[in-house]
């Protein structure tokens, strides 16, 4: 009885050695595994988007058009000495009749009576995009004497926009291989024996949906007239998060 025990012990003890698969008896060679994986960067914004807006009323069309058109040139100005650096396009240039607010008269029985216009309205907009934020306050203060701040928004610049994907792109890879190694130890596995043979950047396909989306902060101001002088105001950039989702086709040897 004792030598059987003797030469089983070590039998037993050969057992515990063997990796998992070997023991449960499931093979896992040639096993192929599609493992998705994830990677989130975030950076502060350093891109700005302000739109500001100049508007006027008038009875003669042309005096409003005359002032919308000088207070235009005078903010433009302002903020190239300001910010020489930023990127400027007007849009939006609009002209339409104002009506008297007064309850519609009964309509007569021969026909319509057309609404009498009492004045015009004209305005138009600038778009100011710079990344130059250190200065955006007292930019936006100094403008504001002739124009309104219509909206601001904040992002990121192509050149910080680029860096950040790359970032993106190894934080996911980072990610893909840890999960790999994972999955390879829980089947018992040395990691070694994983090839990848198919991974994709953008989680289409059969794998997963695709989950690539940058999110910037924004912050909009309504617009109205200011009286000089304008005090600066504050503003807060933000950050910007950038995320990918990345699936590996595995296969073990």
């Amino acid at each position: 009885m004792k030598r059987l025990v003797h030469m089983l012990l070590p039998l037993a003890c050969a057992a515990t050695l063997l990796p998992a698969h070997a023991q449960s008896g499931v093979q896992t060679a040639g096993t192929l595994a599609i493992v998705p994986a994830y990677g989130e960067v975030t950076q502060s914004n350093d891109e700005a988007l302000a739109n500001f807006m100049v508007e006027e009323q008038d009875k003669d069309k042309a005096a409003a058009a005359s002032r919308v058109n000088l207070k235009m040139k005078q903010g433009t100005e302002i903020i190239r000495a300001a910010d020489p650096q930023a990127k400027l396009k007007t849009h939006g240039y609009y002209t339409y009749p104002v009506y008297a607010d007064e309850p519609a008269p009964p309509r007569p029985a021969n026909g319509s009576r057309a609404r009498q216009a009492i004045g015009w309205r004209v305005g138009q907009y600038l778009e100011m995009k710079t990344v130059n934020l250190a200065a955006l306050p007292k930019t936006v203060a100094s403008a504001q004497k002739h124009m309104a701040l219509n909206g601001l928004q904040f992002g990121l610049s192509d050149a910080a926009t680029a860096k950040l994907d790359r970032q993106r792109i190894g934080a996911s890879y980072k990610h893909l291989n840890e999960r790999i190694a994972a999955i390879a130890r829980a089947m018992g596995r040395n990691p070694a024996d994983a090839v990848l043979e198919t991974i994709d950047f953008e989680g289409s396909g059969a794998y997963e949906p695709r989950a690539d989306s940058a999110r910037a902060k924004t912050m909009s101001m309504a617009a109205g007239r200011e009286a000089a002088p304008v005090e600066e105001p504050s503003f807060e950039p933000g950050e910007t998060t950038l995320q990918m989702r990345v699936v590996g086709k595995v296969k073990f040897k």
